[in-house]
């Protein structure tokens, strides 16, 4: 059943005003041919787009639905829709609700769709992705897969389809994706502003000629924008005719083999996007080039297996698979061992049925279930494979001639689009690995690190959703009823509070007798991450080879646990005379780790100032973000050499932050036969936590700052 969708501001049309044409985006000529692809195939599963600020992310990407081919429903023919997805929506908003006007108004159960009916058949953009809740990446990556969403809470069962190109951007300055939701995406595009001055001086031209009349401008590339849809329409029609042979499929495993991704995942993504490649310029197979820039687009941000790797590919790297994979498959020519059959073309759909489970939305494995608990259905083989009906519209005819996709230098193979390297040229190898151990330098992290304790703030915070500390969250699990209804319907506490009202409602029989002072609301607990300031001493009486090594690798540790748990880290050192704030707060805990690589050691120790300047960052980030509560963590040996009156004004210094209700954790990182205790000393001066260095190895802290805090 076709259920009307409600327009908000997060709804918009194609025609809504004369957007910045398409065909007028400058630079971006691999961006533009992701998303084409995506459009061609939608069962690629989007594009991640991952780049500085200014970079036309949002404008090509809202270009695009204009070119996307008018969808014809029960209402009759209407423009894509753009939908934009909010930072803070609530998965209710996202995957819909029960409509509770109607239930209270009428007694029956209804269903009230969210933006993902609404994206059907257009773009659904997330900007800033990197910022929403993993549980709602989840929800959109599986729907995205799945081209369905299915619904089952509040009593209500409910089920529609949800194909539509999907589409982040992000800046990683601001915190990376996990590596599993990165691998979801189908592709990835790195974007960065030209230092070209020819190319600066166009973008800039533009730009001013559109603000200037944006109706005029628009007409200007008409032509050319419409051509670009036609030739969407074209290569969606050709889709389901492209052959893909055992030769190209073996390439394919090849290259996925070589990389080392994980799953099959890479697989899927890579055949689909080079079959809507072929179809794109106008082949009937699947050829080597097609399959590199598939590769390009579809592999280098599957490399990221730890938090701190860099996803990319360079050009050598891809040259050496390439070059490992064409022996590969004319091994397998020569030997005849091809499975499928030597020669035989393998569309990429070819009726007998799905090619993993997942591929069909109609079965139980192609849905995707919301709940009301923090859970969703991991799509594991979840691509589904579209063929050229996947979005509605009327294919237009071509002929091949100068007008035909061939003819088209921008997105061809050998266009700007096929050969620009992204990511960082040696993507698989620490960034701090490459550097030189000089004396006086933190040296880079070992292989084996040690396993990080559980720390957690006490009490129940209501910061930003993450994995640490208790916190009212908008998901989570039910504790109880509350009179705050915008964290979802308590259907119990709204049944318990009408009910001994219904006497005087005059109610006699029949369903319950509400009003709007019975709804109550869900309070969901569940976790939240914090700012974590690691005050590290790098002063000379931690230059030792051996103790170095092993504060570097705690370190690293326990910044992978931040970024595990979704917090924002800030890194404080202390040496010489003075403290200096190296990382200002941030979710990018990777640059953290580049940052480590790089810090100087030697020197006094000012602790005081070290804490000091902890507390007046702790203070300015409370102004700034007054739900994100802090964790202090120390790490040092406790000997406090710098300034006058260091052990005092140290003490004096960890007073204060007691004082302002900071949790707190010392490492101490003393070693040798002989041991003075300062750094105990220190932890029971800021009321917080305290183990030793070598304690991080283990599983008996947990719950230590909880312990200590309670006490």
């Amino acid at each position: 059943m076709s259920v009307p969708v409600a327009y908000s501001e997060s709804v918009r049309t194609a025609g809504d005003e004369a957007g910045f044409p398409f065909s007028a985006v400058v630079g971006q000529e691999r961006l533009q041919l992701a998303l084409i692809l995506c459009a061609v195939h939608p069962g690629i599963g989007g594009v991640l787009v991952r780049g500085e600020k200014g970079t036309a992310k949002s404008t090509v990407v809202r270009a695009l639905a204009q070119l996307l081919p008018p969808v014809v429903d029960e209402a009759g023919a209407r423009p894509a829709r753009l939908v934009e997805l909010p930072v803070g929506a609530t998965e209710d908003r996202v995957v819909g609700s029960l409509d509770l006007e109607r239930v209270l108004r009428d007694g029956e159960q209804a269903f009230k769709p969210g933006l993902l009916a609404a994206a059907h058949h257009g773009v659904l953009y997330v900007d800033e992705v990197n910022l929403l809740h993993d549980h709602l990446v989840d929800v959109l990556l599986d729907a995205a897969a799945m081209g369905r969403v299915h619904i089952e809470r509040d009593g209500v069962s409910h089920t529609h389809p949800a194909r539509f190109v999907l589409v982040g951007t992000m800046n990683p300055e601001e915190g990376e994706l996990r590596p599993q939701l990165l691998d979801r995406f189908g592709l990835t595009v790195d974007v960065v502003a030209s230092r070209d001055v020819d190319v600066r001086m166009a973008v800039v031209r533009r730009r001013l000629d559109y603000e200037a009349d944006p109706g005029a401008f628009a007409d200007r590339y008409s032509a050319a924008d419409r051509e670009v849809a036609e030739r969407i329409l074209t290569a969606r029609d050709r889709l389901a005719g492209v052959g893909l042979d055992n030769v190209e499929l073996r390439r394919i495993a090849a290259l996925c083999a070589t990389f080392d991704v994980d799953g099959m995942r890479a697989d899927l993504v890579v055949a689909r996007t080079a079959t809507a490649h072929a179809a794109w310029r106008g082949a009937t197979a699947v050829t080597e080039a097609d399959v590199r820039i598939a590769a390009e687009l579809a592999l280098p941000h599957r490399r990221r297996r730890d938090p701190f790797d860099e996803p990319g590919i360079s050009e050598e790297q891809l040259d050496d698979a390439m070059r490992q994979a064409a022996d590969e498959a004319a091994r397998a020519d020569r030997d005849g061992a091809d499975s499928l059959g030597k020669g035989e073309a393998v569309p990429p759909n070819d009726g007998a049925g799905p090619q993993d489970p997942a591929d069909d939305a109609d079965s139980p494995a192609g849905e995707l279930n919301s709940r009301d608990d923090e859970s969703s259905v991991d799509g594991g083989q979840g691509n589904r494979d579209g063929g050229p009906d996947a979005l509605d519209g009327d294919p237009s005819p071509h002929d091949g001639d100068p007008g035909s996709p061939d003819a088209d230098p921008r997105f061809a193979p050998d266009s700007p689009a096929g050969s620009q390297n992204p990511g960082d040229p040696r993507p698989d190898r620490n960034p701090s690995a490459d550097r030189p151990s000089a004396e006086g330098r933190i040296a880079a992290p070992t292989a084996t690190l040690p396993k990080p304790p559980r720390w957690e703030v006490p009490g129940v915070g209501e910061g930003a959703p993450g994995r640490r500390s208790r916190a009212r969250t908008r998901q989570g699990r039910i504790v109880r009823a509350t009179d705050d209804t915008s964290t979802g319907l308590h259907l119990l506490g709204t049944i318990f509070a009408a009910a001994p009202h219904q006497f005087e409602r005059g109610r006699l029989a029949g369903p319950l007798a509400f009003a709007a002072d019975d709804l109550r609301g869900a309070y969901r607990e569940g976790r939240e991450g914090n700012l974590v300031v690691f005050v590290v001493d790098t002063s000379g009486s931690m230059a030792a080879r051996d103790r170095l090594s092993a504060v570097t690798n705690a370190v690293v540790a326990l910044l992978r646990d931040a970024y595990q748990r979704r917090d924002k880290v800030a890194v404080i050192t202390m040496r010489g005379a003075d403290a200096e704030l190296v990382l200002p707060p941030t979710s990018s805990v990777d640059i953290a780790v580049r940052r480590l690589a790089d810090l100087r050691t030697g020197g006094k120790t000012p602790l005081a100032q070290g804490l000091l300047k902890a507390r007046d960052l702790i203070r300015r980030e409370r102004t700034r973000d007054p739900h994100r509560r802090p964790l202090l963590v120390l790490l040092t040996d406790g000997r406090a050499t710098g300034g006058v009156d260091p052990v005092l004004r140290a003490r004096a210094a960890a007073r204060m932050l007691a004082a302002d209700s900071v949790t707190a954790m010392v490492v101490d990182c003393e070693r040798g036969m002989i041991r003075l205790g300062l750094a105990r000393d220190f932890a029971a001066e800021l009321r917080g936590g305290y183990l030793q260095l070598g304690d991080l190895t283990g599983d008996a802290v947990a719950g230590v700052v909880r312990a200590t805090r309670a006490a």
